[in-house]
């Protein structure tokens, strides 16, 4: 049986290369041959994409913070 820290490694790293390869993909998008975007566009596609990686980073933080969280004990 996996510990929790093994656990998280496997599964976290696989998701970031998941997200690190469809960002890659994403990427190919910018090519002009083939595709026709404008500056709003990529603003309003990067704004989606910032928000949700600060929606998620909060919640590892707020995570982080409830193990740290002072509490008053007599």
């Amino acid at each position: 049986m996996k510990s929790k820290r093994d656990r998280f490694e496997d599964v976290a790293s696989k998701r970031v290369q998941y997200i690190i390869d469809k960002l890659e993909l994403l990427g190919n998008c910018a090519n002009r041959n083939n595709y026709e975007f404008n500056e709003e566009d990529v603003k309003k596609m990067f704004s989606v994409i910032k928000d949700q990686l600060k929606k998620t980073e909060l919640k590892f933080n707020e995570e982080i913070a409830k193990k740290t969280k002072n509490t008053f004990k007599f």
